[in-house]
């Protein structure tokens, strides 16, 4: 059976009532994907499911199969007005692939600090509450620090940026303890030997999200030092994520601010 076959198949079980409204939409959370030539399968309904969209992974790809990608997959988000976040997003695009890419899609927008190109509405505004709060250790960590901040910004979240405050120099990060106690999530970038984020996490009221990068001389071994002191730490509610992980420590504060509205809206109250 074909997919339009399908879907044809389950809307005619709702409307014989067959099959409940809340059943069919939990069968169409795993139902669409588009073909893209013969070499990639766009999720339509990540969104659905996750409440994020799918995001292009741009290092490894040819110039046109990214730009084949975005234009799919702008013709579904204009489509769809019902989505929440209408942006597409590609990361891991470099300098010299963006421009190959702007010929192809001159409305493509570049973010050169955080490799990210997207598709984006006029206005870009933040479409949940909170903030999240995002610091680095050193100027080295922009470009980790960066991918996470604008993946969060993209994706509908507020955030606030806070720059080269790390431990070798901590009266940096002291002076401007607000940032902290004004975070709902805090997401920490740091290379080296990753110290910062004990020491946020030590100070910090909300969770704290790690992210090591590959930033430090011969013994940080390509940021795996880093990534082992933060899974050592010792002050709690500590997660960590990948090496130069910016995208996916981005989608986890997403994803607990999200649960948090969540939350709210359904009247939830803790005793």
């Amino acid at each position: 059976m074909t997919q339009p076959e399908a879907l044809q198949f389950l809307l005619e079980s709702v409307a014989a009532g067959e099959v409940s409204p809340t059943a069919a939409l939990e069968k169409l959370k795993h139902f669409d994907f588009e073909p893209v030539d013969n070499f990639a399968n766009i999720d339509h309904h990540r969104t659905l499911r996750t409440g994020f969209p799918e995001v292009i992974w741009g290092q490894g790809k040819t110039t046109n199969q990214i730009a084949q990608i975005i234009e799919v997959m702008r013709s579904r988000s204009v489509s769809e007005r019902e989505s929440r976040n209408p942006v597409v997003m590609a990361t891991r695009i470099e300098p010299e692939v963006y421009s190959e890419l702007q010929l192809k899609i001159p409305d493509l927008k570049y973010y050169a600090s955080a490799r990210i190109c997207a598709l984006v509405p006029p206005q870009l505004e933040p479409q949940y509450h909170g903030t999240i709060s995002i610091i680095s250790a050193g100027t080295a960590d922009l470009p980790v620090a960066e991918e996470a901040a604008i993946t969060a910004e993209l994706c509908g979240f507020g955030v606030k940026r806070l720059w080269d405050v790390g431990v070798a120099g901590i009266h940096r990060l002291l002076s401007n303890r607000h940032v902290l106690t004004e975070a709902n999530v805090l997401i920490v970038v740091a290379g080296m030997e990753g110290a910062l984020a004990s020491v946020v996490a030590g100070l910090a009221d909300c969770p704290v999200i790690a992210v090591p990068t590959s930033i430090g001389y011969g013994a940080s071994f390509g940021g795996l030092a880093p990534l082992l002191t933060m899974l050592n730490s010792c002050a709690a509610g500590v997660g960590v994520v990948n090496i130069d992980n910016g995208f996916g420590a981005a989608i986890l504060a997403g994803q607990i601010l999200r649960t948090a509205d969540k939350l709210s809206n359904s009247g939830f109250k803790q005793d």
